[in-house]
């Protein structure tokens, strides 16, 4: 009997996108977040996308002080890949950024290949009231962002964070990006194996459709042939049935709070956890296992939890 295919589960546990008021299940203190982190990897999350937030408001922040209260627990208590955000917060320049990853080296960062509009100001309408006093600001402001990634920003992340032996979740939010990253193959930023993350659904990228993914993908095999891995990341209602095609198709797939605060039509996740449970259960039915942490590890070329300064 043919041996069954392996998928890589990335969880994305909070995001910098999601506000306290949408959701009180989104982990919006350090604690939370370590918790909903160690569930995830226990229901099969091999990968774990992490942003912290500040304790007192839920705020997003990029601060080395405000990872350092969680990452060790994390790894202590999951053996799962650690893979820190270089987004973080879309105002901020990228030096700010990539703090954390340079002070922790972790297994992976994530990294987006291309500024772009990143938009989420509709998302304010829905509430008649917030929580904390920033929430509605944040939301609406967004309307104005510019997620800046020029290729100078790119240089300045790979050339910290690789020589620390940090690989990168390279996220492609459009077809351009794909391109983006190859010219800096081209002049030496990043060696294979690649992992790219295809992002569709957030205002401002490419739309979450099956034949935009069939585009990324076909472009993908002709950029890079043979030295990539793939995933998919569908945003709010896109972000099953994108990942269910992204399986058939022979990708990986990411979850989380981070891109949905749902688990089916108008019902709210009670947790990360949950939708890794869901996403688990729709691939035993393609016939597809979840990867381990030490299987993604071989797959992707990572350096292994015992190099990371956390």
């Amino acid at each position: 009997m043919a041996k069954q295919r392996k998928a890589v589960i990335t969880c994305a546990v909070t995001g910098s996108i999601h506000t306290p008021t949408m959701s009180e299940h989104l982990p919006i203190t350090q604690d939370q977040i370590a918790e909903q982190a160690m569930a995830a990897a226990e229901a099969g999350a091999a990968i774990l996308h992490l942003h912290t937030r500040k304790d007192e408001d839920g705020r997003p922040s990029v601060a080395v002080e405000d990872y350092a209260t969680f990452l060790p627990r994390v790894k202590q208590a999951t053996g799962a890949v650690v893979n820190i955000t270089t987004g973080g917060d879309p105002r901020l320049q990228i030096r700010e950024r990539i703090a954390a990853a340079k002070a922790f080296a972790p297994e992976m960062c994530s990294l987006n290949m291309g500024s772009m509009n990143f938009a989420f100001h509709p998302l304010a309408a829905r509430y008649e009231s917030f929580k904390y006093d920033w929430e509605k600001d944040f939301i609406e402001g967004s309307e104005a962002n510019i997620f800046r990634n020029t290729f100078a920003d790119i240089k300045e992340a790979a050339e910290a964070l690789t020589p620390l032996g940090v690989k990168f979740e390279h996220e492609c939010y459009d077809v351009g990006h794909l391109y983006n990253l190859k010219f800096c193959m081209d002049i030496g930023l990043f060696t294979p194996p690649i992992f790219l993350q295809f992002v569709f659904g957030i205002l401002g990228g490419i739309g979450p459709d099956v034949d935009n993914l069939l585009f990324m993908k076909r472009t993908a095999d002709r950029l890079f042939g043979d030295d990539y891995r793939w995933s998919v990341l569908g945003a709010g209602a896109a972000q099953m049935p994108m990942a269910a095609t992204a399986l058939q198709l022979g990708g990986n797939v990411r979850v989380g709070l981070e891109d949905s605060l749902y688990i089916a039509r108008g019902e709210l996740a009670v947790s990360n956890a949950q939708q890794v449970e869901k996403i688990v259960r729709i691939m035993g039915e393609l016939g597809v296992e979840p990867a381990t942490p030490d299987e993604a590890r071989e797959m992707l070329g990572l350096k292994g939890g015992d190099r990371v300064n956390f």
